[in-house]
């Protein structure tokens, strides 16, 4: 079996086009799920490396860490910092990051010409989902113009994308405020104004529930939600029920609008999650216009793929699947 250095040297050459000479951008330097090391992740963001410690208990891949923090430090001498994140320490702290080389954590990123901010341990993430840079490429090019509604929003980079790409309007909604504190520094760091009223604080069952009683319209809602969530106003359930989420904002999107569902679980087949998008099409309202990979940095390379994933992806090529949905409205058709 390879060593765990030739496995990364192995990766860095796959990707060496996506290393910038200003250190600005961020991508996945190793996913070892499918490349090698299923107990390690790494993550550049700018001039930082995340390591991601999936091992239970974590200290069964101290060896690995020690030396991937090796690696880095001598192959990567512009990365000035490197912080470890282990996912199954039982105390938050650890789970959040320690790091191990340097001190400054980095705290934004460039991605298609459009800043986004980082807070590297605001939770067991790094606060930019890497997987879906090719929707935030999306996002720039299609909703010029458009009223955007961007559920579970997390730190709000979808919602950054479409108005960097010139949407009229953008509306984070997360429950958690301290994430859309880190979309209000995205657009902070871009020199956009913030409108209070566009970063909600709020359940997305209640909020969408209160939009739909005031009549409320947009022209496209970002739907991705966490793989399990419960609050006193309803439940999300990617693997049991994804289409409760997707329902609860059909009556929100203008005609000719879009819908874009992202469903991470990953023992759902993507033919699977694939037929529930075509039932839920069946009644000629919606339609399923785009599926959008994910970019081989994280799915790895023919050169580097070393595993398959647990279940097929396919049509999709990796466990996040993404789709975006044409809105009909039923009052509107034949208008335009």
């Amino acid at each position: 079996m390879p060593s765990l250095e030739s496995l990364l040297t192995n990766t860095l050459s796959a990707r060496a086009d996506m290393i910038d000479s200003a250190h600005e951008t961020a991508f996945r330097l190793f996913n070892g799920f499918l490349e090698g090391q299923p107990e390690l992740v790494v993550d550049v963001y700018a001039r930082t490396a995340v390591l991601h410690n999936y091992a239970n208990p974590p200290e069964r891949a101290a060896a690995s860490i020690a030396s991937a923090q090796a690696w880095v430090q001598t192959t990567l001498p512009w990365v000035d910092t490197i912080l470890v994140k282990a996912r199954n320490a039982p105390d938050l702290a650890t789970r959040q990051g320690v790091i191990v080389f340097g001190a400054k954590l980095a705290r934004r990123v460039r991605e298609h010409g459009v800043w986004y901010a980082l807070d590297l341990r605001l939770n067991q993430d790094a606060s930019l989902y890497l997987d879906t840079r090719n929707l935030r490429r999306w996002a720039l090019d299609h909703l010029a113009g458009l009223t955007v509604l961007n559920t579970f929003a997390y730190t709000g980079s979808l919602g950054v994308a479409a108005r960097a790409g010139g949407a009229a309007r953008v509306i984070h909604l997360d429950l958690h405020r301290p994430f859309l504190n880190v979309a209000k520094a995205s657009y902070s760091l871009n020199g956009w104004p913030i409108d209070q009223a566009d970063f909600q604080a709020s359940d997305f069952w209640q909020r969408i529930g209160h939009y739909k009683k005031a009549g409320a319209r947009v022209d496209c809602v970002f739907v991705d939600p966490p793989l399990f969530a419960e609050t006193s106003a309803g439940r999300v359930d990617l693997v049991g029920n994804s289409a409760r989420v997707i329902n609860k904002v059909r009556p929100l999107i203008n005609h000719n609008g879009y819908l874009v569902t992202i469903n991470n679980a990953l023992f759902v087949a993507g033919a699977d999650y694939l037929h529930s998008l075509e039932t839920l099409c069946a009644d000629g309202y919606l339609s399923v216009e785009q599926l959008i990979n994910v970019p081989p940095d994280f799915t790895g390379y023919p050169s580097t793929i070393a595993a398959t994933q647990p279940t097929d992806p396919a049509p999709f090529n990796h466990s996040t699947k993404i789709a975006v949905l044409r809105v009909r409205r039923k009052d509107e058709v034949g208008q335009n």
